[in-house]
């Protein structure tokens, strides 16, 4: 799945014209970037988390010649999935379980928000 296809999936869904959808869906990518390069680290509920981390250097060896290099420390970004996500894609917990982890129906309305409406 690519971007076009979240931003053609979510218009539809949702009734919204497509380039609406494309500018939030970009928003919040990029929103997302910067929330790591200022915070290192986002955290999205029953989705999972991105994170910051700096790798060591360390020694490599260039395969073409063999000779033993230097690679410089630097910073990767990592991801951990949520609970909820990794139950998911295992097979562990169905769709229909997914208002357990705060899902929404198909208005996009979650059961929490429903409470308080």
């Amino acid at each position: 799945m690519t971007k076009r296809d979240i931003v053609l999936w979510i218009a539809k869904r949702m009734g919204m014209q497509e380039t609406d959808v494309r500018r939030i869906v970009q928003m919040t990518l990029d929103n997302i970037i910067e929330v790591l390069v200022t915070e290192g680290r986002i955290e999205l509920r029953n989705f999972g988390v991105y994170e910051v981390k700096t790798r060591k250097p360390k020694k490599a060896r260039n395969p073409k010649t063999g000779e033993s290099v230097m690679v410089p420390s630097r910073k990767a970004v990592t991801f951990k999935a949520g609970k909820y996500m990794g139950d998911r894609v295992s097979g562990l917990v169905g769709p229909a379980d997914s208002d357990a982890a705060g899902g929404e129906d198909e208005a996009g309305v979650s059961e929490a928000k429903k409470e308080k409406i």
